[in-house]
């Protein structure tokens, strides 16, 4: 059986270039723009990482341009994508420091394109979100870490909030209200793109902190970029124990999530 390619998007604090063999730069260009990726092969497997704020972590998050991301890892033939984020938790049992692989989303964006279809000669789909995050890929992710000896919590519903601000207080109890377990900028359209071109996508959330409100202190960008560092080493050895151990199967539903509408 041959190889699958996977992807790692996420900030540059949870990888390096000397992890993987051949690393090279490479820009992609798509319909929706161009994408720069750091590409290398590890343990007989093709890598692809992607650094979705920029190089420098220079973009924010609503501005993002997660169509040409997403085509960009279409185009190279991914079919499995493991994404990283950094989240405020709405849940007391979900801790900072703690990692969440999470199985569902509230999408509170206000502004962003969150389709490849949008009429014309693609059609339009309406894409069944039912389990937007790929359970087989979250079944492979849980049981590898945990012989890994790296333990995440399976299940959380991440709130996608527009940012670049935090959320004000009466946001966070209305989110919690609402069933939401953690808060972040980014999962969507990330994780709706990646179900309309097929490929099976997971989120690694790293808990940085708690959400506003839920402790009573002000947050910072400065303290949640410290508390990435901080989990940045065991992130990243989780990352290369996934990519090594990932199997190559697809037995789940994810690649046939656009049959209704004209394939890419």
């Amino acid at each position: 059986m041959k190889a699958i390619k996977i992807a790692i998007i996420g900030g540059t604090g949870v990888y390096r270039a000397d992890m993987l063999e051949s690393a090279h730069n490479e820009k992609i260009n798509t319909e929706y723009g161009d994408t720069e990726l750091l590409c290398g092969t590890y343990k007989g497997k093709e890598v692809f990482f992607l650094a979705r704020h920029g190089s420098g972590h220079t973009v924010p998050p609503h501005l993002i341009n997660y169509r040409a991301n997403i085509q960009a890892l279409k185009n190279l033939g991914v079919e499995k994508i493991i994404a990283t984020a950094a989240v405020g938790s709405l849940n007391e049992e979900m801790c900072p420091g703690e990692i969440i692989l999470t199985d569902q989303f509230l999408d509170f964006t206000k502004n962003r394109t969150s389709s490849f279809y949008e009429g014309g000669a693609k059609g339009i789909l309406h894409v069944d979100m039912t389990e937007p995050y790929c359970r087989e890929l979250r079944e492979d992710i849980y049981n590898i870490s945990i012989k890994a000896d790296i333990p995440v919590k399976m299940g959380g519903c991440y709130v996608t909030a527009e940012g670049p601000r935090f959320e004000t207080p009466a946001e966070i109890k209305m989110y919690k209200m609402l069933g939401g377990d953690l808060v972040g900028m980014t999962s969507v359209p990330e994780v709706v793109l990646a179900r309309e071109a097929g490929m099976c996508y997971a989120t690694l959330a790293m808990v940085t902190n708690y959400a506003s409100g839920i402790t009573g202190n002000p947050l910072s960008h400065t303290e949640v970029i410290k508390a990435m560092a901080e989990s940045g080493q065991r992130m990243s050895e989780l990352i290369m124990c996934l990519i090594e151990k990932i199997p190559d199967k697809r037995n789940c539903r994810c690649k046939f999530a656009a049959q209704e509408a004209e394939p890419f």
